[in-house]
């Protein structure tokens, strides 16, 4: 059962840690400015495949956001076209931050479930040696 629950637990830590470098990536380029004539960055976003049984989870793919993003008028900008505008990703600064919360908050418990496990699996290992 101990090995079971690293087992499980360490495939959410790596789930969590793909959805936090997801999260990181759409932070990052939030404010990634394009030409009109070119796709806008596209947010990623994780998603999570439960296992069969007791084998935890995985990442089954990515689902990107709009290309489109949004168009932003900054004529002084130098990416701006003749009428002045540049695109934008569609990316909402609020929902990123929860999603950072959450995935965070996951991991951490994640790595919790993982030291106690062990420390479980150590105290059966001196048990055994008294």
């Amino acid at each position: 059962m101990t090995f079971d629950a690293i087992g499980i637990a360490g495939s959410a830590l790596t789930v969590h840690r793909k959805w936090l470098d997801a999260v990181s990536d759409n932070l990052a380029n939030i404010n990634t400015a394009t030409p009109t004539n070119g796709d806008a960055f596209q947010a990623r976003y994780v998603i999570a495949q439960a296992g069969e049984g007791t084998s935890g989870v995985y990442v089954q793919g990515a689902a990107y956001g709009d290309a489109e993003g949004r168009m932003v008028y900054e004529p002084a900008h130098p990416l701006a076209d003749a009428e002045g505008y540049v695109r934008y990703p569609d990316i909402d600064l609020s929902s990123q931050m929860g999603s950072l919360i959450m995935a965070q908050r996951g991991y951490q418990a994640n790595a919790a479930v993982v030291d106690r496990a062990r420390e479980t699996y150590m105290s059966a290992l001196q048990i055994g040696r008294s």
